[in-house]
């Protein structure tokens, strides 16, 4: 475990550490320059940043949205192959097809898709009569629709990984209990959410969190549709900490600012551990 352990803390515990330190100081951005303690003065320039909050906001807007729709189709298509069973085989494999591709080019090729005036999608839907013109729609100009345009490229490229994670948690469950509740007259409603979903809990726990930390700091698909606009209505906390660091050379606020985005995601993940992971509580 040696190497490991060496690896992870050149790479991961020492940038974390200088990140932190870094956040208590007054920085140059030009290199060679010096540094001057301020102590929280950044943290409280972060609170105070009418940016941050906005970024705040739709951060979690994002989040939210990308988890709760990835968690429904998820969870509908693992129900879906389980009950096609051994026949889900070859559409296991297709399905699995997007996570392969990189974000950059998840969010150029839906940039295409999406773009105002010649994107393929308004083409499409003003080919078959349901929108009167191309630009109808403006997916990503549109302020009021542009932050959640920006997260149909991360539904598309990680519902298959909620997919794959339910599919194996609902091979687990124990097909005496299925059988006994549809002998006693229950119906499939009724069985998803007395019995499936509460033998999923930690399952769904592992998937939420997971993709809920990994939604919360999207960057690189964001910067390649809109890079933040239109009228920063796509900028979200990740966007805002790098261009705080490089566009507006502050290291130390950005460094602020990472941190309280840093322990915001540790206090979420632990909240939605206690309530949503119960070990030993089954289905009633």
């Amino acid at each position: 475990m040696l190497p490991a352990a060496l690896f992870l803390a050149a790479f991961v515990l020492w940038p974390l550490i200088s990140f932190v330190v870094d956040s208590f100081f007054d920085i140059s951005p030009f290199a060679g320059a010096g540094r001057t303690f301020v102590g929280f003065d950044n943290y409280v320039a972060a609170f105070a940043s009418d940016a941050f909050a906005s970024a705040s906001v739709r951060t979690i807007l994002y989040t939210v949205f990308v988890v709760a729709m990835e968690l429904v189709l998820g969870l509908a298509v693992a129900l879906l192959f389980t009950a096609l069973g051994q026949r889900s085989t070859v559409f296991r494999t297709v399905f699995m097809y997007p996570l392969m591709i990189a974000p950059v080019v998840a969010g150029l090729l839906w940039r295409f898709l999406l773009i105002d005036n010649f994107g393929i999608v308004n083409e499409l839907l003003t080919r078959w009569g349901i929108l009167s013109s191309p630009d109808q729609i403006q997916w990503l100009s549109d302020p009021n629709l542009a932050l959640f345009s920006v997260a149909v490229p991360d539904i598309w490229l990680t519902t298959s990984f909620i997919t794959l994670v339910l599919f194996a948690g609902l091979q687990n469950i124990p097909g005496d209990v299925i059988e006994a509740a549809r002998l006693d007259g229950a119906r499939y409603p009724r069985m998803l959410f007395s019995i499936i979903i509460p033998l999923l809990r930690p399952v769904i726990a592992v998937a939420l969190i997971v993709r809920g930390i990994d939604a919360a700091r999207a960057f690189d698909v964001i910067l390649i549709q809109t890079d933040g606009g239109p009228q920063g209505s796509t900028t979200t906390l990740s966007l805002l900490v790098y261009r705080t660091m490089t566009r507006f050379g502050d290291p130390g606020l950005a460094s602020a600012m990472g941190t309280i985005y840093l322990l915001a995601m540790l206090a979420v993940s632990i909240v939605a551990i206690l309530l949503i992971w119960r070990p030993g509580a089954g289905a009633r």
